[in-house]
Formats: C-alpha cells, structure tokens, sequence
C-alpha cells in the first residue's frame, strides 16, 4: 500500500510539474472606435467585393456582448481589451447622455482595458475622469437632467462609470507630471503576467478642440513604451501587448478583406502608416499591437506562427504580412474596423517557465446579426439588449423628429477636389446662423472635412426625396462645437486656404475645408506648398432667404495667385474646434473680434427648417446653390 501511494504521489507531482511547464494559452478579444454604436451601424462584409445584398447586419452592443461571451467561453484564460475611442463623436442614443451609455454597455460587453483615442478628449481630460470614476454630470453646478438615468448602472439616478481601466501612457498632466490616467494594466493568467500599455496617437493637440488638451502633454508613443519595458520586467513582465490609438490602411489587392494586411499599410495619403512607423521603432519586448483610429480592418500576422522560440530569444519567421519592429522582428497588429462591426480574437500561447510568449494567432471576426446562436444567447440574456432599448426609448422622440426633406444623396465623400455635398449644406448652415449683424455679420464659413461624419445626408433605404430626421443630423454633426465669427484679411484667407494643403505651415495632410455659398476657389495639385491658391472670388450672398440669393457683385479676392487687397477685411465663421488651431488651421488663431455663436447642430437644424415640407426640398442641384464651389486644376 505505501509503495502505491508513494508511486501515486510521484505521478501527481509529475504531472503538477509537467503542467506547470507546459505552454498556456490566453485569449485577448480587441476592438476599437466603438463611438457609442449601441446599436446596428448597419451592413458589413469580410472584404469589399462581397456584394452589398449579401452583406449582414453588424454590430449593437448586445451582439457585441453575446459575441464576447461566446468567445471567452473557449477559453476561461481571457481578457477584453480596446484601442481608444470608445467614446465622442457617437450617435444620439449615447451621445445626448454625455456617453454614458457606452459605457455602461461596455462594462456589461466585459471590457477590461481601453486606450485613450482622441475622442475621448472631445469635452475635456475632466469629463474623460468623471467617466472613467463615475458620477453625474453637473451643469451649472446642478445635475444635468440628461446625465444619470442609470440604465446600465446599478440603480437608476446613478452612473457607475467605467468598471474598466483608461490607459493613457503617453498622456501627462503637466501640473503633476504624471499621466492623466494609468500607463498599463496587468492581469495575471495562471501566474503569468500579460501587460496592456496604452496610448493615443502623439497628433491628438491637432484633431482635437485645444481646450479638451490644455495642460496636457502628448508624448511620442515608441519612445514611451520602450521606456515602460524595463518597468514592467522589474515585475516579472515578459508579455508585453500594445494598445494604441494609431493605425493605417490596406491598399489593393486585398480589397478590403478584414483579415488581411499590405506591407506596412499605409496613410489616406500613401505614404507609409502611422503605425508601421511606431512599430519599426518599439523594442523586442513587445510582443503584439492592438491598433486603431483609422476605422480600418487588418490583420497583420499570420495566424499560429511562432513570433519567439520558446527560450524567449527573437526568431524572425518568413510570412506574408507583419510589422517589422526595431531588431526586424515581424509583430503582430491588428484593427477591428470600427462602430462593434469586428471583433479580434486573439489566441496568445505563453511559455510558463520564461513567461514569454511564443505564438500569436488572430482571427478578425465579423459581430454577424444573423447567427442564429447568437441571437439565442441574446433571447436568453437580453440585459444589454434592455439598455439599449431603453435609452432608445428615452431618445426617440427627438432623433425620429421630421426636419427638412431632401431630393438626393449628400453624401460625406468628397470629389477629387475635396469638396463634399454634406459640407457644402453644413457651411452654408453656419453661415445662416451668424451673417445677421447682431449675430457675427458672417460673410464666409469654413467648415472642416473631418467634422463632416459618415455617412452624410443619405436615406439608408435609397428613395428619394427623403425626410431628413434629427437623429440623421446628428449623426452628421454629434461634437456639440460651437460657432465663433471673427475677421480675416484678405492675405489671411489666402493663408487658410494654403494651409489646408500637406507642408504649408505645419499642416501635416491635406484637408480640404467646406466653404459656404458665395465663395469659389481653384487650386493647383501639382503647386508647392503654400502655393496652390490660385483664384478665390467671393460673390456677397445672402443664406438667410429661401433660397439663398446674390446681393453683390463678385470680387477677387486671389487672381492668379495674388491676393488683390491683402488688408481687406471679412468676416468668417467657423468651429471653435478650428478657431482654436484645431486640424493645423493655425491662422485663424490670428482672427480679430471673435463673437462667439449657437452650437453646430443648433444652426444645422434651423437651416434645414427652410427646407421641411411644405417647403421645396433641399436640392443642390439648383444654380442658386452655386455647386461646386472648389475646383481642382493639374
């Protein structure tokens, strides 16, 4: 009998010791720009050449969740983690509850660590804390009445804030030094530590309003992680993921695919990515990079290939897609579209004894409606469902209000002269709300291209005329800026307009602005920098009629490249995102008699008004629309 029972221990210690040398695998569920989709952003296919009809409905964050649940019952050793911006720039449903709604349903989805993305600065670094810690939003020193209802909280008249960690390495408060909110998280799987560092893109004082960045400082995001790896291996860290807010594109031939990847992507403009240039920077440590921002699907890695031998040293694998990092070892990165459309799923091996990891293998999966499964586990737990609907009901009397109809599609792509149909109506819907004299004596509005969000002005079901519903302008306008009016000079509107262009003054893209009825302008593609203008005539007009009428004779303000009365001066509307420098529009900071205006949305509603029936439709095929305004010359 002892001899047995001191056989049997010798067999339960060996196999406790095989066990804990044995590799382990964890699975990492990412996504990215979720923006407070609650529900459906619509149709979504694995690539681009699946046809529209065959494309299913995405998304809602009660799939999300059910998809979660699905996946982490594969493996009990599981984390959820994003990219940044879970929140700003959201439909209705979320954003007229200050966001609250996304993230109560993404502390029921599960998520354990996001990275901070620029949008989470929309309202500033001490909404993003009362967001992160809970509590209700004050207005005037009162609760605001939209703040705390509580749907997805513990009980109603409350907000839980996020259950979740904001990480945001890169991000200090410069009264303190410290950062604005933890660099990296932590988890523990079965005694092998796995560390989340997160980080927004370096360029947010750019694309943000300068006030939701005032007193904070944005490090180089390479530079920050590799100083955070000795850190984390003085912890015992040898698993090293990166969560940041930066990303890229897929060019052909991949279409679109959603698990595919083109070298080291690229910009919208085609240069090499953002992210590939962080990458080839990060130290060896990193083992694996959840990207964002750019709203795109890839999948950088080939599944089930080793990215380290099991001694931990570097081992560089042939394979058809990866990021090389600084030594050439190809990583890993990923990106989930964006709105709960894709998850990625993410199988991470680790080797106990090392604690270093020694494959990666994502998958980027569609959030499908139509999975009869899913569908099943969501009827069985509808508690995320219940959230949504709920918040729908509180909302839908205002986002199905009727307020203008419209006889085509303005969609918010732009021509190849940048101009969009959505941004001409938007300009001209800023312009209406500030030409009275008491209101700024507007006579010219700009409007930035990135303020204008998809999809536009379109009818989902593709009938025309359709009746345009609040919630559609919201959708188009959600940031809640406000208008300022101030005075330009006649070289400095030619300043602007050069300014929209890559390497004049500091700009670092192209970004066409919109421009209001009245003004007209040419470029030159093949110009240098801060050369491109070439004629801008601006003809007096009146938007505040229906509809909008010339009451002067047009004027050159630039004729062959010259700026005809450079001290002239006219008065100009735009954003305070803009005023502010935001998007590297840093001349209008040098604007004068600055008078501040309604919100964005507020003029875009009461420009549309005109247009309700039974006015005629909005339609901008009408010669008094001026359309186009911006001409683009070789």
């Amino acid at each position: 009998m002892m001899k047995k029972t001191f056989l049997a221990t010798l067999l339960t210690a060996a196999a406790l010791a095989q066990a804990q040398t044995a590799p382990i695998t964890v699975k990492i569920i990412g996504f990215n720009d979720y923006h407070g989709n609650l529900q459906t952003p619509g149709t979504f296919g694995v690539n681009t050449i699946v046809p529209a009809a065959q494309r299913p409905a995405v998304g809602g964050a009660e799939y999300i969740a059910a998809y979660v649940q699905k996946l982490k019952a594969q493996n009990p050793l599981n984390v959820v983690v994003g990219a940044g911006d879970f929140i700003g720039a959201s439909p209705l449903i979320s954003a007229l509850f200050f966001d609250e709604p996304a993230v109560e349903t993404l502390n029921h989805i599960g998520v354990e660590f996001n990275a901070v993305g620029n949008h989470e600065f929309d309202k500033g670094a001490a909404e993003l804390k009362r967001l992160q810690s809970g509590g209700c939003k004050l207005t005037n020193g009162q609760p605001d009445p939209n703040s705390c209802k509580g749907l997805g909280s513990r009980a109603p008249g409350t907000f839980d804030g996020a259950r979740f960690q904001w990480l945001s390495a890169n991000v200090v408060e410069n009264a303190t030094g410290r950062t604005l909110l933890a660099p990296y998280g932590i988890k523990s799987f079965n005694g092998v530590k796995i560390a989340f560092i997160g980080m927004t893109l370096k360029g947010t004082p750019g694309i943000v309003t300068p006030t939701g960045v005032a007193g904070l400082t944005f490090n180089d995001e390479a530079d920050t992680v590799n100083a955070l790896v000795p850190r984390l291996r003085a912890q015992g860290v040898e698993a090293i993921v990166v969560l940041v807010h930066q990303g890229g594109f897929q060019t052909s031939p991949n279409v679109g695919d959603i698990n595919g990847c083109d070298g080291n992507l690229k910009n919208a403009d085609g240069s090499d990515s953002d992210i590939a240039n962080i990458v080839k920077r990060l130290d060896d440590a990193v083992d694996l990079v959840i990207s964002g921002h750019t709203h795109a699907a890839y999948n950088c890695s080939a599944n089930t290939v080793d990215v380290r031998n099991v001694s931990g040293t570097a081992q560089v694998t042939a394979r058809p897609t990866g990021l090389a990092n600084k030594v050439g070892r190809l990583i890993p990165v990923t990106s989930a579209s964006a709105f709960g459309r894709v998850l990625t799923d993410i199988d991470v091996t680790l080797d106990p004894k090392t604690r270093n990891v020694i494959s990666v293998a994502p998958t980027n999966r569609l959030v499908d409606r139509t999975d009869v499964a899913i569908n099943q586990a969501i009827a069985t737990d509808p508690s995320v469902r219940n959230i949504v609907n709920g918040y729908n009901g509180l909302v839908s009397p205002l986002a199905g209000a009727v307020i203008a109809t419209i006889s085509s599609a303005l969609p918010s792509t732009a021509n190849a002269a940048g101009e969009m149909p959505a941004g001409d109506l938007i300009a001209d819907a800023q312009l209406q709300a500030t030409q009275p004299a008491s209101l700024g004596g507007a006579q010219i509005a700009f409007m930035n291209a990135g303020g204008v969000r998809s999809p536009g002005f379109v009818a989902a079901s593709g009938s025309y005329p359709y009746a345009l519903t609040y919630g559609d302008a919201f959708t188009v306008q959600p940031f809640g800026n406000s208008l300022v009016t101030m005075t330009l000079t006649g070289q400095q509107i030619k300043n602007v307009l050069e300014q929209q262009f890559n390497g004049c003054m500091g700009q670092t893209a192209n970004r066409v602005m919109q421009i209001s009825n009245g003004l007209k302008y040419s470029w030159k593609a093949s110009a240098p920098a801060c050369s491109k203008i070439v004629d801008v005539v601006f003809t007096p007009t009146d938007v505040t009629t229906v509809p909008p009428q010339a009451t002067g004779a047009p004027e050159y303000i630039v004729a062959a490249g010259v700026v005809q009365n450079p001290a002239k001066t006219y008065r100009v509307t735009v954003n305070n995102f803009m005023a502010t420098g935001g998007d590297g529009f840093t001349v209008l900071i040098g604007g004068t008699s600055t008078l501040g205006g309604a919100q964005d949305i507020d003029a875009l509603t009461a420009y549309l008004s005109g247009y309700k029936t039974p006015a005629a439709a909005y339609d901008p095929s009408q010669p008094v629309m001026a359309i186009p305004r911006i001409t683009q010359l070789p």
